[in-house]
């Protein structure tokens, strides 16, 4: 009779979940971060990308060789020490007075009760990042959303349509990471402090499995699109549509259990493309899986791979305001020793490497340390920031000045007139 029950329950459950999902607001268009003429999108780029040859893998390119004058010279520094033996998942955003906000987690390995996360703020003038504080901890994150939490991770900060911050999390109750669920924090005042946590529910049964790691979206009403993924049972991106700290929608990105992490650029109000970290077989092609949608993340088509070498490692993404794309990632099929950046300008289908950040491929296998982890932003449309975790042992912060993606463009466009 109980089992009965149980059934009834759970069947009028899906039924209430249906007709909630099918009662949600229509899909709004993608914003544009950078209100100017965006050339990012091809003419014809589907006729294009379906006659054009696959990228060839890029793991033995070498950066763009300098032509005339030297290449301006990238700033460099660390996230603050926070006196912990292990950090991992830095994250950006950029401030309303022009600074940029950091967060990651810190503690004595990841997944430890210990871990917290921490945040600081880059002044560009002074070129300084400020003395760390912790934003949550596992108990302060018990207290606030009222039920045991064992682990936490993965800060992803966004901007909501009112101007305040969001910063999303993942939080574990049970198991490994497989068991994690979403939760969210507002501050009214740029990260100084914030309220109270507040769970994310992305099912409305089972919201267990649900964890983020890329920048949010912007859709043209002023709701957050959220790039997700799952690691339980399958491992797969999502597409969760945001209004406050309540998910209103969600589409599947990706199927089975190849592809995670998706970072998303956007090519046009109703059209995106997802690139995804590859978690394949060995017996599969280790290269970057790639969706697309034709009506603003409503539905999620799987497309041919990205021909880049991928060693089931996260990438970053960002598109600057003259259309050019970049990314970070591990061109390697395996381990996470050498990180690049590779550019795509306007009306072209080429990834080229602009800039070889670490490589430990001359070392040998023990001693090849971890570059993992990448996260861009800009905060003008010209210029970016980027961290990544460094061997699990720090935060590195690369400034990529305007300029330095001005000589980057001109190096290639005399590269290829040569």
């Amino acid at each position: 009779m109980s089992r009965v029950i149980a059934f009834c329950f759970l069947l009028l459950a899906s039924v209430l979940g249906y007709f909630h999902i099918d009662s949600r607001p229509a899909w709004s268009p993608f914003a544009s971060d950078y209100p100017v003429n965006n050339v990012n999108q091809l003419d014809g780029a589907s006729e294009v990308a379906e006659d054009a040859k696959p990228v060839k893998a890029l793991k033995n390119t070498t950066p763009v060789k300098l032509l005339k004058s030297a290449q301006p010279s990238l700033l460099t520094d660390w996230l603050p020490d926070t006196g912990d033996p292990s950090v991992h998942a830095a994250s950006l955003i950029a401030l309303k007075d022009g600074a940029v906000r950091a967060f990651w987690f810190a503690g004595t390995r990841e997944g430890a009760p210990d871990v917290a996360i921490y945040t600081s703020v880059f002044d560009s003038k002074a070129s300084r990042w400020s003395a760390p504080t912790v934003v949550v901890d596992r108990v302060s994150a018990e207290k606030g959303l009222s039920r045991y939490i064992a682990k936490l991770g993965n800060p992803v900060p966004a901007r909501m349509a009112d101007g305040r911050m969001q910063l999303f999390f993942v939080t574990v109750s049970i198991g490994g990471w497989a068991g994690s669920s979403i939760s969210s924090m507002i501050s009214d005042d740029e990260g100084l402090t914030w309220g109270q946590p507040t769970r994310l529910i992305s099912s409305p049964l089972i919201n267990l499995s649900t964890l983020v790691k890329s920048p949010a979206m912007t859709f043209a009403d002023g709701r957050l699109g959220l790039p997700a993924y799952h690691e339980w049972i399958g491992r797969f991106g999502e597409f969760l549509r945001i209004d406050a700290s309540q998910v209103i929608d969600k589409r599947r990105m990706s199927s089975g259990r190849g592809a995670i992490q998706p970072v998303v650029f956007a090519d046009s109000p109703q059209e995106a493309s997802a690139f995804f970290r590859q978690t394949r077989p060995s017996s599969q092609p280790k290269q970057i899986p790639v969706s697309q949608t034709k009506d603003a993340g409503q539905s999620w088509a799987v497309t041919q791979d990205l021909e880049i070498p991928n060693p089931n490692s996260a990438l970053a993404a960002l598109t600057l305001a003259n259309g050019t794309r970049l990314m970070v990632l591990n061109n390697i099929e395996a381990a996470r020793y050498r990180l690049v950046m590779v550019m795509r300008e306007p009306n072209s289908l080429q990834w080229r490497v602009v800039q070889v950040l670490e490589d430990d491929e001359s070392l040998l296998n023990d001693q090849h340390r971890e570059f993992s982890y990448p996260y861009l932003i800009s905060t003008n449309g010209e210029d970016a920031h980027l961290t990544y975790t460094w061997n699990r042992k720090k935060i590195k912060h690369v400034y990529f000045l305007a300029v330095w993606f001005k000589h980057a463009v001109s190096s290639l466009k005399e590269k290829e007139a040569q």
